[in-house]
């Protein structure tokens, strides 16, 4: 029996993505789109698609708004994207293939084809980034932060029962553009600063203070780029690896100073997509070097 599918997005001023996106998913039964205020064309865009249905909502945090998305879902599948990221052709038809019968697994793993500048990022971790997006519906669920020590970043999904692999890609068009790309860490090293705060980790120590902020990023340069061979994407390669070890610094320094002046605030300035600066856009996030 053919099984059902609903897809789940959230945005904010999505209207350069959006429109591939959801290209790419027309072979779902609904889509679900989570709006938390966009100014641009989203709306408009969204409504376009005949298979998508458009919320609006207050912006609750990146967990709860997915988990808002997932529970407007009615198919027996959900499939779980960020606004900036599309189904390959290739993923489309495993997709499409899988769900013409009842799939043997509860939840899959997709691997994630991150573009920086463009360009596919093949080494030092950034692929395959295998993610698990796609789940029956009654078997999985966004952590919610209320759960655990609130985590502004990196969500994950939580499920019982098996999990399988698919074969083909998810794209993600993460930074386009350098801007793109240093608006993106300055904010999430202000979100990841604020886990380490939660969790008591402010390099107060003199030692601390120089492993995590100096050699902590430089250690990390040299594994992802060198003994992870990132030196094989070329300059793209070269200029990530640089600037994602200096988000880790980033990260950490803002912890320290987040002791020492607790009432101070560091803003990024709204760039656009799923992650309101003034809130908590994974983007879709620097892609993660673990499964999550």
């Amino acid at each position: 029996m053919q099984s059902t599918l609903s897809v789940a997005i959230i945005t904010l001023n999505e209207e350069s993505n959006l429109p591939r996106t959801l290209a790419s998913v027309r072979f779902a039964e609904e889509v679900i789109v989570v709006d938390s205020g966009s100014t641009d064309h989203t709306l408009e865009i969204a409504a376009s698609f005949p298979n998508v249905k458009v919320v609006s909502e207050e912006w609750k945090g990146f967990s709860a708004q997915k988990n808002s998305a997932i529970e407007k879902c009615t198919s027996q599948w959900v499939l779980s994207l960020d606004a900036d990221e599309e189904l390959s052709p290739e993923l489309q038809i495993e997709m499409r293939t899988l769900l013409t019968g009842d799939p043997p697994a509860d939840a899959y793993m997709l691997r994630r084809r991150n573009l920086f500048l463009g360009k596919w990022v093949k080494h030092g971790g950034f692929y395959p980034d295998a993610k698990l997006r796609l789940f029956r519906r009654h078997s999985a669920n966004f952590t919610p932060a209320a759960r655990f020590s609130e985590r502004p970043v990196h969500e994950t999904i939580t499920f019982e029962g098996n999990l399988g692999d698919l074969r083909h890609d998810i794209i993600h068009h993460a930074y386009p553009t350098l801007e793109s790309f240093i608006e993106h860490m300055d904010r999430y090293s202000t979100l990841g600063a604020d886990l380490l705060v939660s969790q008591g980790r402010t390099s107060r120590g003199l030692i601390a203070f120089y492993w995590n902020i100096f050699a902590v990023p430089q250690l990390t340069f040299f594994w992802n780029y060198l003994l992870r061979f990132g030196f094989l994407d070329g300059r793209e390669g070269l200029l990530l690896h640089l600037y994602h070890s200096t988000y880790i610094s980033w990260k950490y320094a803002k912890a320290w100073r987040s002791h020492l002046e607790p009432r101070a605030s560091y803003e990024p300035r709204d760039l656009s997509g799923t992650r309101p600066a003034h809130r908590s856009t994974a983007p879709s996030s620097v892609p993660s070097q673990s499964k999550s």
